[in-house]
């Protein structure tokens, strides 16, 4: 007698998650997959794009690149959220990473209609030296075509395939939007065949046109983020030199590259910058407030010294300090880090002054990301010469 048919089990499909703006990886950063729990997404799309355009000094710089190459779930309402991913990945590049850019991009839905996305993938792909891969996503983009950006690479396309007479219209018609004469200049040489002058290397258009033209790019002056991307070196973690004050301090700096610090040797130092003469109390009292900003307990003594400390306050706005503060203290890493940052752009390569240092100190320490708030501390450290 034949064995029975047996009817196939029914297939339990699963709805498979969006991809969000931050679940592609960079690179593997050390941090957790909770990184963006709880951060606002306005917060998001306000801090990124001041990163791509804003001069960090090197511990925010550091910070932005560790937590923007982070794979994590993203911000509530971060999925399909094709303008902050490409805010994430031109942050990324701006910050020299070109490298995590590229994978968080790799696989990244929407280059042929959102503008900001489509403009990192094709600076990524000129700095790695594929001006085809560059040239099909300026074809491919169906919105936005007309900004100056893109006319810019099209009219490089166009050269490049020995399409004269239209790449000269599409300069022109760039050139009427936005003059920008080092590319005209360049340009120039492509098309007619005149003196191209000095190579240029303020992005990646500019350098693959430059090495298109077969020009010296050694005496060209990169952009800061265009010349740690072109040197192929992972700029790794921040160096400070703390020597001028690490002796005034009991050799404290020393002690924070590794952990905490120690708090008998913190107490000392409250005490030390509060006795101070004048010349040397300011610094020292500044210095007090860095590493007092990483201690997980305080005593009541070392409060009340501190408390008296006329360290001026942080120059950013006061709902920023109090959402920085309450981050902190709620243990939310993203929302901490995009909140610093903020802070950090505003004030430029130079860094925060010391009290929005300390403050950006306690709250990272308070949410879980040490290692950058020790970073950030060791900077100020390293002013206070």
């Amino acid at each position: 007698m034949p064995k029975e048919a047996h009817e196939p089990a029914p297939v339990e499909v699963t709805q498979l998650a969006a991809p969000d703006a931050f679940s592609t990886p960079g690179r593997d950063t050390g941090l957790p997959a909770g990184l963006w729990r709880g951060t606002p997404i306005e917060t998001a799309r306000t801090v990124l794009p001041l990163v791509a355009l804003r001069p960090l000094s090197p511990a925010a710089a550091a910070m932005a690149r560790r937590v923007l190459a982070t794979g994590a779930r993203g911000p509530e309402g971060s999925a399909g959220d094709e303008a902050l991913a490409g805010a994430r990945a031109n942050a990324l590049i701006a910050l020299g990473d070109v490298a995590a850019a590229a994978k968080v991009l790799d696989r990244a839905p929407g280059l042929d209609r959102n503008g900001e996305l489509a403009r990192a993938a094709a600076e990524t792909a000129l700095l790695a030296g594929d001006n085809a891969r560059a040239c099909a996503i300026a074809d491919a983009l169906t919105e936005g075509r007309g900004e100056t950006y893109w006319l810019r690479l099209r009219a490089f396309c166009q050269a490049q395939a020995g399409q004269t007479s239209q790449a000269q219209l599409t300069l022109d018609l760039a050139q009427a939007q936005a003059k920008d004469p080092v590319f005209a200049r360049l340009m120039a040489a492509k098309l007619g065949g005149a003196a191209p002058g000095a190579a240029s290397l303020r992005n990646g258009l500019d350098y693959a046109l430059s090495k298109a033209l077969n020009l010296d790019l050694s005496t060209a002056k990169a952009a800061p983020a265009l010349a740690v991307a072109l040197s192929g070196v992972d700029p790794g973690p921040p160096a400070f030199d703390t020597a001028a004050i690490d002796g005034e301090i009991g050799g404290l700096a020393t002690a924070l590259r590794s952990g905490p610090p120690p708090a008998g040797a913190l107490t000392a130092l409250i005490g030390a910058a509060a006795e101070a003469d004048a010349k040397a109390r300011p610094r020292l009292q500044a210095a007090a407030l860095l590493i007092a900003a990483l201690a997980p307990e305080l005593s009541g003594a070392d409060r009340t010294k501190l408390a008296a400390f006329p360290v001026a306050g942080g120059k950013g706005p006061a709902g920023r300090s109090l959402a920085l503060e309450a981050a902190g203290e709620g243990k939310r890493m993203g929302e901490a880090a995009l909140l610093a940052l903020w802070t950090c752009a505003d004030a430029g390569a130079a860094g925060p002054a010391i009290g929005d240092r300390v403050q950006i100190v306690h709250a990272l320490a308070r949410a879980g990301l040490m290692a950058d708030a020790r970073t950030f501390a060791l900077e100020g450290l390293a002013g206070l010469k």
